[in-house]
C-alpha cells in the first residue's frame, strides 16, 4: 500500500493547506538561500522548485516517478532525477547547495543520506533544511514514539520522533544561527560542512 508521500494529488492538496498557515514563508526562505549549482533532495512534486532565485543551478531528486512526473509540470526546465538520498549519483563536491524540504523524516537510513549529502557539497557548501522533529516535551515525545509505526506506514516512510538536527550535526555539519527558526517541532536551519570532521 502506498503512503500519503507516494500520491501526488493527496500531497499536494495537504501542502496547500498546510502553506497557508506560514509555511510557504519557511519554503521561500530555503530556496532563495540556495546559490550556485544546487541539490534538492526529495523535491516530490516540486512545490519548491519555481521558489529558486533565477541564477541557480538546480538540479532535484526524488525516487519516486510519479512525484517527479508532477514536478516536470512545475518545472519543466529542471533536470530530474530519480534516485535516493543514500546514493546520490553526483560525484564528490559537486553541489554548493543541497536544500531539503520534510524529507529526512522518510529517508530509511537517514545517516548515510547525510554522509550522501555531505559528499556531494563543496568544501565550504551549504545544508539548507526544513524539517520536523523529536518534540522536546516529555509526554508528547513518547506520543510520537507509540504512533510512530502506524504513523510510518500510513504516510509512506515519515518518521515523526527523529533527532534529525542532531543527526546532521553527527554527520559532519555545523549548524548556522543566521535563519535557525523554531516552531513547535518544526526546525528550519542551515549548516556547513565542519571542515575538522571527515
Amino acid at each position: 500500500m502506498r503512503g500519503l508521500e507516494q500520491i501526488p494529488w493527496l500531497y499536494d492538496a495537504l501542502f496547500a493547506l498546510v502553506d497557508g498557515t506560514g509555511f510557504l514563508r519557511w519554503r521561500q526562505w530555503l530556496a532563495r538561500g540556495a546559490h550556485g549549482r544546487t541539490l534538492e533532495v526529495g523535491c516530490g512534486t516540486g512545490r519548491n522548485l519555481p521558489l529558486y532565485a533565477p541564477g541557480v543551478r538546480l538540479i532535484a531528486i526524488d525516487p519516486s516517478l510519479d512525484s517527479l512526473r508532477a514536478a516536470r509540470g512545475r518545472s519543466p526546465g529542471t533536470p530530474l532525477v530519480r534516485a535516493s538520498a543514500e546514493a546520490l549519483p553526483f560525484r564528490y563536491g559537486t553541489f554548493d547547495t543541497v536544500v531539503s524540504s520534510l524529507v529526512f523524516c522518510s529517508v530509511p537510513r537517514a545517516d548515510q543520506g547525510l554522509a550522501e549529502v555531505r559528499r556531494v557539497l563543496v568544501s565550504h557548501g551549504q545544508l539548507r533544511m526544513i524539517e520536523h522533529v523529536r518534540s522536546r516535551g516529555r509526554l508528547k515525545a513518547r506520543l510520537q514514539d507509540a504512533l510512530q509505526p502506524a504513523w510510518t506506514a500510513v504516510t509512506g516512510g515519515c518518521h515523526p520522533n527523529r533527532e534529525t538536527v542532531r543527526a546532521v550535526e553527527e554527520a559532519g555539519f555545523s549548524i548556522e544561527e543566521d535563519g535557525r527558526r523554531e516552531q513547535g517541532d518544526l526546525r528550519r536551519f542551515a549548516a556547513r560542512r565542519n571542515p575538522a570532521s571527515r
